[in-house]
Order: C-alpha cells, then sequence, then structure tokens
C-alpha cells in the first residue's frame, strides 16, 4: 500500500520536472503566456507553484528515506545526508559556470543550491528532532523569517531593492556573485531566503507522515485535503500583512504553495490509488523516477545551444542554435507567441523520450 502511494509521488515529481522544463524553456522571453512567467514581484502565477511543489516532494521523500536510518541522529544518517547536499550544492555550481567557467562573476547560489540546502537543513532538524519538535520549529521559521525581513530590511522592508535577504547576499557573495536578472544584484535563491524553504520541504515531511500513518487511502486523502485547505487559506489571509513573494520565498508563499500541494496530492492519491486511474501518468511517472538528471540535462542542452552552438544566416551574421531553432522554425509554423510556446512543449517531449528510454532500460540516477 505504502509503495503504491509512492507512485503518486513519482507522478507528482515528474509532473513539476515537466513543468520545470515548459517554463525555463520558451522559445523566446519575450514572447510567453502569462501563466508560463512568474509574477514580477508580489503575487503568484502557476510557474510559481513549480519550484516550491519539488521542495514539498523533497520532503515527502525524505519521511521515507531517513526510516532506514531510524529515527534518530545517527552518524550513518548524517553522513549521507551531508554527502546529497555536498553533491547537489557542487552539481548547481557546476550548471552555474557552465560553459564559460568565469569564476571572478560566477553565481554561487540557484536552484540546485537551495534544494541542496532546503534539504541539507530539514533532514538534519528531522534526525535529531520529534514531529511535534519539528511541529514547533516549523512555525519558529516561518514567524521568525518574518521578524528578518520586518526589522532587518529598510525602508520598504519587502521591495526589491531594500529588503533583508539582499543586504544579507550582497555582504556575503558580493555583487559579481549574485543573480542579476531583476535588473540589479539581488538573489531569489539567496542564502536567507533559504530559510523558510526549509519550512516548505518540511510541509512534505508531515505530508509523508500523514500518507504511512492515516489508516486507509480515503483518510490520507481528506488529511491532506483539509491541512492543505487550511493551507492556502492562511498564507492567503496572511498575505494582507506579509505579501506572497517568490523571489523573497515569504512564509506566506510556504503556506500559500504548500497547502496546494498537499491538495494537488491528494487528488492524485485519489486518481491514482483510490480510483484506480494509472494509465495516463505513466508519462510523468517516467520523469519522476529520474528527476535529477533530467532536470541537469535540460538546462546543459539549453546552455550548449544557446553559447556553443552558432548557425550562420548571412555572410556577416551567426545566431545561436537556441534562437535559430526558435526563429527559423517554430516562428515560420505556429507565430511569435505560438511558436514560442511550442518551442518549449517540443523540448518537454524531447526530455520525455529520454526519460522514457532511461525508464526502460531501468536505469534510475540517484544520489
Amino acid at each position: 500500500m505504502e509503495t503504491k502511494r509512492l507512485i503518486a509521488l513519482d507522478v507528482l515529481r515528474g509532473i513539476t520536472i515537466a513543468l520545470m522544463i515548459l517554463v525555463n524553456t520558451p522559445g523566446s522571453w519575450s514572447y510567453v503566456y502569462a501563466p508560463l512567467r512568474h509574477a514580477k514581484w508580489h503575487g503568484s502565477t502557476p510557474t510559481d507553484f513549480v519550484f516550491p511543489f519539488f521542495l514539498f516532494i523533497v520532503g515527502v521523500s525524505m519521511w521515507y528515506s531517513l526510516k532506514k536510518y531510524g529515527r534518530g541522529f545517527t552518524k550513518k544518517g548524517l553522513l549521507k545526508v551531508l554527502k546529497r547536499f555536498l553533491v547537489i550544492f557542487l552539481l548547481g555550481l557546476f550548471l552555474n559556470a557552465f560553459p564559460k567557467f568565469i569564476f571572478e562573476k560566477l553565481r554561487i547560489l540557484g536552484v540546485l543550491q537551495r534544494i541542496a540546502i532546503a534539504y541539507g537543513i530539514a533532514a538534519i532538524l528531522c534526525l535529531k528532532f520529534n514531529f511535534k519538535q519539528l511541529v514547533f520549529l516549523f512555525f519558529a521559521i516561518l514567524f521568525g523569517y518574518w521578524a528578518l525581513l520586518y526589522f532587518g530590511g529598510t525602508g520598504e522592508v519587502y521591495s526589491l531593492a531594500s529588503n533583508f535577504p539582499r543586504k544579507i547576499d550582497l555582504v556575503v557573495f558580493g555583487e559579481n556573485h549574485i543573480y542579476k536578472g531583476f535588473g540589479i544584484p539581488f538573489d531569489p535563491e539567496g542564502l536567507i531566503s533559504s530559510i523558510p524553504s526549509v519550512a516548505t520541504v518540511l510541509l512534505g515531511y508531515f505530508s509523508g507522515k500523514i500518507i504511512t500513518t492515516s489508516t486507509n487511502l480515503q483518510l490520507t486523502v481528506k488529511k491532506l485535503m483539509i491541512f492543505g485547505f487550511i493551507g492556502v487559506v492562511v498564507g492567503k489571509g496572511w498575505s494582507f500583512w506579509f505579501p506572497i513573494n517568490k523571489a523573497l520565498w515569504t512564509s506566506t508563499y510556504v503556506l500559500y504553495t504548500g497547502g496546494f500541494a498537499m491538495l494537488f496530492l491528494a487528488f492524485l492519491l485519489w486518481v491514482i490509488d483510490v480510483k484506480g486511474w494509472k494509465k495516463w501518468s505513466k508519462p510523468f511517472l517516467h520523469f519522476g523516477v529520474n528527476p535529477l538528471i533530467i532536470f541537469m540535462l535540460s538546462i546543459l542542452y539549453v546552455k550548449i545551444i544557446i553559447y556553443l552552438i552558432k548557425i550562420p544566416v548571412t555572410s556577416e551574421k551567426t545566431v545561436s542554435g537556441y534562437g535559430y531553432l526558435y526563429q527559423h522554425i517554430f516562428v515560420p509554423a505556429a507565430g511569435y507567441l505560438n511558436g514560442s510556446l511550442l518551442f518549449a512543449i517540443t523540448h518537454v517531449l524531447l526530455f520525455w523520450l529520454l526519460a522514457y528510454v532511461l525508464y526502460r532500460k531501468k536505469i534510475f540516477i540517484k544520489i
């Protein structure tokens, strides 16, 4: 019964990876449908659910994986956690550096680094403390992070320029090693904003406990729906004072997106395990059993065809392989906006094919 539930978890992970590729790979960032963009600052779009869903899944998986080492702070468990943290963090650093390896301007943090930090801290907490203590720590993180932002910022404490996490990242890393996609040096996967992401992982961990301790699937679905609904409502209500913001990973963002993650997991458990409707989920299962390697290869692929492949279009002009595919294949086929979407969908299918081959050959790459 526990194994069946993990199928729903793999499917949720697979859906999340597919969406990551979809939103990260438009033909042109100038032509993207609004739901496939991140919110500019406060608020959320469907795209803003992708990353917290993945961290939530990390937490659910962690409930199962930590059972192998017993519920306690053991040397074996700690070493395994530290190894995973280090490998994932270094892989993220490699992705940031590739293919130019200009270390004086290397961004230190990023998506995989955020996953590594959130997982590492959450796993150590889960090894060290019992369930009641973890619930207390969860709320301490949420309110403590609110206090850090409210009292640590200057001027408009939740603004892009004067928030507390940005101040810390500038001191610790310096401007040259921080993301600049917002127009000024600010890292949406920054050091301080990694703290509340630990709470997102803990929500997944709590959900794993609900799954394994409930007496039947119907009760599991009911509990996840109740707690998920509470998370959404409380997150939305608190947002009138503490905005929902992915870039700052605010406490309201943790509750709001974590609540939806619980609701969606409950839905998948009901569809796949209670009703037995499984055939539709196979492609997502293929993604879900090899998430890290598929994500990494999708990023490497994009960087290779942008930076390393140049195609001449006139005697004096070349474009990147990425630009050539979009402008000369997808735009003529579907126009600028729909061509950009078709470009992204095609790449989801491309990486699903890779995931399918790995699945058929029973190649499962884990850390």
